[in-house]
């Protein structure tokens, strides 16, 4: 599958609190995403079956149906569209009960939206590489699953950390993306690495994937910001 063919991720978020969903839209969309809302679960649910959403962010209070009986709903009808669980409660049982339905992760609030974000890109990522087992882009292909880069039959060797960097960027194309952004998303949270890591990186992988490192075809610098990779 070629990455050119992506088109951004749609996501719907059903929440009726409207100062939250502002918020979240506003975050969501300065990402990349393209985003629908909600805010009360009968609208949520009317959304989700007729643009079916990449990914839900489903509140669990809210008026006219609760977000667990539209994830019920969803399931139900065969909908297997992840949904992530905005719970205010934290308590074990609303958890359980969520995943009990089909939830697949959820975010107790109040909650970092950084940390939202990277669980929405982590889910979406998994969904990417399970449609989409090797992605092509020039003369080459990276195959998700054997987790090889190949120019032909030839395999280009790439550190775990260059292979993450180069299947983030094609599972994203065409989009820019900031130096934290990508930090988060590659090497994660927890971990303490700077900009300058990234830099690295992208200096390491475009000798491995450039005809000229120096004037690049695939890895653009955003200047000030970050990194953009051009397909198409």
């Amino acid at each position: 599958m070629s990455a050119s063919s992506e088109i951004d991720a749609l996501i719907l978020i059903v929440e009726d609190d409207p100062v939250m969903l502002r918020g979240l839209k506003d975050n969501f969309e300065f990402s990349g995403y393209r985003v629908k809302t909600a805010q009360d679960g009968e609208r949520g649910l009317e959304i989700a079956l007729s643009a079916k959403p990449d990914l839900i962010i489903l509140d669990i209070m809210m008026p006219k149906m609760n977000g667990y009986e539209v994830l019920q709903v969803l399931r139900e009808r065969g909908h297997a569209m992840p949904v992530i669980m905005l719970t205010a409660k934290g308590q074990e049982s609303d958890v359980v009960m969520g995943l009990k339905l089909g939830a697949d992760d959820y975010v107790t609030k109040p909650f970092s939206i950084r940390e939202l974000l990277a669980r929405a890109e982590a889910i979406l990522r998994r969904q990417r590489q399970e449609k989409a087992p090797a992605i092509t882009f020039g003369p080459f292909t990276l195959d998700l699953e054997s987790r090889q880069l190949l120019r032909g039959r030839e395999e280009i060797p790439l550190s775990p950390t260059e292979f993450n960097l180069l299947a983030y960027f094609l599972e994203n194309p065409n989009r820019a993306h900031s130096r934290e952004a990508i930090l988060n998303a590659v090497w994660g949270y927890d971990v303490t690495v700077t900009d300058r890591t990234v830099d690295r990186f992208v200096t390491t992988l475009r000798t491995k994937i450039e005809e000229n490192p120096r004037q690049p075809s695939f890895i653009h610098t955003v200047r000030e910001f970050g990194y953009k990779f051009k397909l198409g």
